[in-house]
């Protein structure tokens, strides 16, 4: 969810921004929200607010209920499954996460990173399913997963400490990264061996391997991973699956070179 900094900004860019704010606000909870719940968030004006909320309703980007709660519109359905189709970098990835999971007959992901987060851009499950957090849109922190600590590898160090000087630490699991330092450590190995692993650090009971992904012009950056059950997926195994993790990025990176070409 947008920080509450995030929002601070938001609110002095102007319309766009303030809109924006009162999307993310919206999506991002659990349960529809009552005009008072947003009011108190957004810290916005009554009326201004009331005003932005009912053009967000008409345009189709929220809905209003019966109860006056409001939740996420249809509209925004439609814009998510027409840039979901369209993405660039997951139509060049798709076809090579397919072999990869029929490789491995686990989950195979596809993310990038934006901000603090991983965005799951394809999803291609596994034989045996596991319920799991991961899903196409969703996002997760890029500390306590193997595609976010992969796309960190890629970053400068410049880059890399902007970052993590405005990171929270959640611990999710007893595994979860809570200090720079641990992370930091980490990465570095990562950079190095050109892969990384979840070892059970955002869901309990589920580890991956992954490896990094970058356009030319690193627009994109993020990764693949190889998910499934600690119980199925034991460290010596995720070893043996960091070769062909790696060569199926290195595949994927080709492709995007072939097809997008360099960009200037």
């Amino acid at each position: 969810m947008i920080s509450s900094d995030g929002m601070a900004q938001a609110r002095e860019t102007g319309t766009l921004g303030k809109l924006m704010v009162l999307l993310d606000l919206v999506t991002h909870a659990d349960t529809p929200l009552r005009f008072t719940d947003i009011l108190a968030l957004a810290g916005q004006p009554r009326g201004t607010l009331h005003r932005q909320l009912s053009h967000l309703v008409e345009e189709g980007l929220l809905e209003l209920d019966g109860d006056g709660r409001y939740a996420p519109g249809l509209r925004l359905l439609d814009f998510a499954a027409r840039s979901w189709a369209r993405n660039e970098f997951r139509l060049i990835a798709e076809p090579h996460l397919a072999d990869l999971q029929r490789t491995t007959g686990e989950t195979v992901h596809l993310g990038v990173l934006r901000g603090h987060s991983i965005i799951y851009l394809d999803k291609v499950e596994g034989r045996q399913p596991v319920r799991m957090y991961s899903q196409i849109g969703n996002a997760s922190p890029c500390y306590c997963t193997g595609v976010g600590k992969a796309a960190l590898s890629l970053l400068s160090a410049e880059s890399l400490a902007a970052l993590l000087a405005g990171l929270s630490f959640t611990r999710f699991t007893a595994a979860t990264h809570v200090s720079v330092e641990t992370l930091l450590a980490e990465i570095g190995e990562i950079a190095e061996q050109g892969y990384a692993f979840d070892r059970e650090e955002h869901e309990a009971g589920i580890r991956c391997v992954a490896a990094p992904l970058w356009s030319e012009d690193r627009t994109f950056i993020g990764g693949i991973s190889i998910t499934g059950p600690a119980y199925r997926l034991s460290m010596e195994l995720l070893h043996q699956w960091a070769v062909p993790v790696q060569l199926t990025a290195g595949k994927i990176m080709e492709g995007m070179r072939i097809r997008l070409g360099p960009r200037r």
